[in-house]
Order: structure tokens, then sequence, then C-alpha cells
């Protein structure tokens, strides 16, 4: 037991404790200075603003910011926006994150999706316009023909072609309802001819 308090106390054996005492905080401060320029420890890129900006606009910007990206499905297209441009990002404009990170993006689609022309055949007009407003469509004006049924919708066109229920067009399309005025077909002929 005295032979291995001695060797304690020993100059060799200090010298022995240095030594492994400073090759710990030698490889200490070259594992935190590898770490620090690996992970770009402190050093931050502010998220540029891509609002608007064309795909193609956007991939130049995310190389020239240092960053990654991601498209994610397309939205709802909003008219205020080009088609094919940005809607929204994440994150968002300004935020300092580290460089070569992901953003995502949200891209405004060519237009709006197409919905199903509703059955409004034999319905009043009243009904057929909130039955299309329903369905993301609306009413561009109303055409009387001489049908019997007053304001009952007999046909429907788009840009001066007819529609048939289940007829696919964009969301927001304007329709023209063709209803009756309440008059039998061809009783003002033959009030004429009577005449």
């Amino acid at each position: 037991m005295k032979n291995f308090l001695n060797f304690l106390k020993s100059k060799t054996f200090l010298i022995q404790l240095g030594l492994a005492v400073l090759a710990i905080l030698v490889l200490v401060f070259i594992s935190l200075q590898w770490l620090k320029s690996t992970t770009n420890h402190g050093e931050f890129v502010e998220v540029p603003d891509f609002s608007k900006m064309s795909v193609s606009e956007m991939r130049k910007a995310v190389e020239d910011a240092g960053l990654r990206y991601q498209v994610l499905d397309s939205s709802e297209y909003n008219p205020d926006y080009p088609r094919f441009s940005i809607l929204d990002q994440n994150p968002p404009a300004g935020n300092k994150v580290k460089s070569n990170r992901k953003i995502y993006f949200t891209v405004n689609p060519s237009g709006y999706k197409k919905v199903s022309v509703p059955d409004i055949i034999q319905v009043t007009q009243r009904n057929a316009a909130s039955m299309l407003r329903a369905v993301g469509l609306d009413v561009e004006r109303v055409t009387y023909i001489d049908e019997l049924g007053k304001d009952m919708v007999y046909n429907m066109k788009h840009k001066g072609k007819y529609l048939k229920p289940g007829d696919k067009l964009p969301k927001t399309s304007k329709i023209e309802l063709i209803c009756g005025n309440g008059t039998i077909p061809g009783s003002a002929r033959v009030q004429a001819e009577s005449n």
C-alpha cells in the first residue's frame, strides 16, 4: 500500500497524469472545432421571399441562397398570383436558417379545378342558381324562351355551347340559363293566325 501511495506522489505519475489531461483537452478542442465547421455553427442564411416567383426563378434563388427545396402539391388556384408561381413557403421569408436547409413550397396550379355541372334541368331558376353556386359555378345571364314553366330551366349554355348535366367546367365558370317565360310554345302564332 505504501508503494502505491509513493507511486501516486511520484514525478512519473504526475507527468503521465498531466499528459493525459492535456490529451483529453486537445481532443475536446479538436472535436468542437470539427463540429463547428461541419454544422456551420453560428452561420445563418436569411430565407428570401419567394412569393409570386415562377418555379424556375425560385430554383435559381434557392441555389444562390445555399438552400434546398421541395415542391408540395398545388393547392386551390389563386387568380391573384401568376400560374405556376409560388403561393406559400415554409419556413416563411425573413427567417434565419442554416445553409442547406430545405424550404417547402406550394405552387399555384395552371387554373381552377374542374367541377361537374349539376342536373338543373326542370328546376326553378332560383334553385338552379343555388345549386350552381354550391359547386363553384355562377349564372352569367338568363334567357327566356316560350315554354309553359315560368322560370323553369330548360337548357344551359357555356360560351355559346349547350351543356349537359355532368359536363366538366373550370370552377368559377359562368353559365347561361335558358328558362321558360310561362307562354305555351306556338300560342302567339296561333293567336295571330286566328285574328
